[in-house]
């Protein structure tokens, strides 16, 4: 009976420690080591009626930077703007969150700084791509500064999409581009700025928020939105802890296909709040757009 206790005493201690190291491990990998990785992720979304001439319309979607958060410094922005560029997309959209401070006197998140709009800018002034930068502000933006940081972007080339489009065109093709005004703090105009539209050329809707999705005709085939950090820390079997959507988990992340149109939401680079990510890398998404094969329908 001694030996049986002996060793039901030891596991008992074993067991502990592994779920000690574990436990502690998590916490170091959450609050040290994924926040500061920088994932590059592919995705493909097949629309139906994209116009051909579009075909294989490679946007890179970033969101979120929250510069001055932990990890995301000067160097960190160099290496996004090197990332980017390295993989040559016909596009680039910039879908809001650029400081990591409400005020400009403290930083948003604990153990951040704050970083001025115009550094910011300066920094991400080597995006590269044949269609443009363009760009729309978030709550966090508008908290700090939106005109300033509009203008801080403006300078480098940026262009800044308030209520307001802009017309590209790809192969003889024409989509155009409709930023929003943020949803939390600005005044989203969604039927104002589709009339700005001089043709009837496809149009993809930028936000940073995306639980404007259901206000948006079914008419634009495609929405581009950040904002939610996909929750910043996501559970096996549970899902996102927090989500800053009035939908929950509806709108967290990734594709989603729903009144037959389009949203994708990208989780981001930054963090806002705490600086913690798990199962949430930062990432630069290159978003390929292609036609619906008649095979697919």
């Amino acid at each position: 009976m001694p030996f049986l206790k002996s060793r039901k005493r030891r596991i008992i201690l074993i067991t502990a420690a592994v779920l000690l190291i574990s436990f502690v491990s998590t916490v170091l990998y959450a609050f040290f080591i994924e926040p500061n990785r920088l994932v590059l992720r592919e995705e493909t979304i097949q629309i139906k009626g994209w116009p051909a001439g579009a075909d294989k319309l490679r946007i890179a979607v970033l969101a979120d930077l929250h510069v001055g958060s932990p990890y995301i410094d000067a160097a960190k922005l160099q290496l996004i703007v090197s990332k980017v560029n390295a993989a040559q997309p016909d596009l680039i959209v910039l879908l809001g969150d650029f400081v990591a401070s409400d005020s400009g006197k403290t930083s948003s998140v604990r153990g951040g700084k704050v970083v001025e709009p115009e550094i910011i800018a300066d920094n991400l002034k080597g995006l590269r791509a044949p269609l443009g930068v363009f760009a729309v502000l978030g709550n966090h933006d508008w908290w700090y500064d939106g005109e300033r940081i509009q203008r801080a972007l403006e300078s480098v080339g940026i262009r800044v999409l308030e209520n307001d489009v802009a017309r590209i065109e790809r192969n003889g093709q024409g989509v155009w581009l409709a930023g929003l005004g943020d949803l939390w703090t600005g005044q989203p105009d969604i039927e104002g700025t589709l009339r700005k539209m001089t043709d009837a050329s496809s149009v993809i809707v930028l936000t940073h928020n995306p639980d404007v999705f259901p206000q948006i005709p079914e008419s634009v085939p495609l929405t581009l939105a950040g904002h939610t950090h996909g929750g910043q820390v996501n559970l096996p079997f549970i899902g996102a802890l927090k989500v800053p959507s009035e939908f929950g988990q509806r709108y967290a992340a990734g594709h989603v296909f729903e009144n037959n149109h389009h949203l994708f939401v990208t989780t981001g680079i930054g963090t806002s709040i705490i600086p913690i990510r798990f199962r949430v890398p930062p990432e630069i998404v290159i978003l390929t757009i292609t036609p619906l094969s008649e095979e697919a329908r």
